[in-house]
């Protein structure tokens, strides 16, 4: 049972480091980017170029963050930018985005599986317990970006920077906060956070360019559950659906926990729209 909750952990931080970014982009812009999940593949890759070019995991695990956040930046530039305040275009642009991304990675690395080694071979003894020390830094990884981020939105200049433009973009500019380099930044920080996770996550999982859909909707199902526009409660509603998926996958079977957490996710939306750590509107 310990295996299965420290496995519900993991999961649960890989996913906090998806949605959040999925929840400060909407929470801000109110996109919504059907192209996250690339966002989260682009890490992996990133992973997979740097481990070709140098032989180590670890250079792609540092980098893509920022290879990935860029590229955030560069979309957020030259394609969403153009479409705020139009939810409809939006959605079927990043669609047609995440479309192009998946088959532009299929022309570079191929369309077929891959595995990278595990740079933490060690493993955590206790008693007769035993687990793979990579992934407790994982947990460790995601606890530290957590707290970080929480404490960028929550405490400094930035965080009444971003709060001023949520509330009032109008007055916010006429006070001399620049708008669009805040736009910037966050649709920045919420692709770097994705391809953070998608780093951390190459090893374990076997890639190819479809991953990213898997979790972009279990970060769909974490941003519905924790609450639009809370962070704290994202990082709540991604425990509960990384446990849940676990345990429920213990008990079961993996399919059932997937249709589980469905109809869970449809339940809330039905009884509590505003999901279960946001303030109802």
């Amino acid at each position: 049972m310990l295996t299965t909750l420290l496995n519900g952990v993991s999961l649960a931080a890989v996913l906090a480091l998806v949605a959040i970014g999925l929840a400060i982009i909407f929470g801000l812009m109110r996109v919504i980017n059907l192209a996250h999940g690339e966002m989260f593949i682009l890490g992996a890759y990133s992973v997979v170029a740097l481990h070709q070019w140098t032989g180590s995991v670890w250079w792609g695990v540092v980098l893509a963050p920022f290879v990935v956040g860029g590229i955030g930046w560069v979309i957020e530039r030259t394609l969403i930018r153009r479409l705020y305040q139009r939810p409809m275009e939006t959605l079927v642009a990043t669609w047609g985005l995440s479309i192009l991304i998946r088959e532009g990675l299929k022309v570079f690395f191929g369309g077929g599986s891959r595995n990278l080694p595990i740079p933490i071979r060690a493993r955590l003894h206790f008693g007769g317990f035993s687990y793979p020390g990579y992934r407790i830094f994982l947990i460790f990884v995601a606890i530290v970006v957590m707290a970080a981020v929480l404490w960028l939105f929550t405490a400094t200049d930035f965080a009444l920077k971003v709060r001023a433009v949520i509330q009032r973009r109008d007055m916010a500019m006429a006070m001399g906060i620049d708008a669009a380099r805040i736009d910037q930044a966050v649709f920045a920080l919420g692709a770097a956070l994705a391809g953070l996770a998608g780093a951390v996550m190459t090893p374990l999982i076997t890639l190819n360019p479809e991953v990213g859909l898997f979790f972009l909707a279990r970060s769909f199902l974490v941003v519905i559950v924790g609450g639009v526009g809370s962070l704290l409660g994202t990082v709540l509603g991604a425990v509960i659906i990384g446990l849940g998926n676990a345990y429920l996958s213990f008990l079961t079977r993996p399919v059932f926990a997937e249709v589980a957490l469905f109809v869970f996710a449809i339940l809330l939306i039905r009884v509590r729209p505003s999901g279960l750590f946001a303030r109802p509107e």
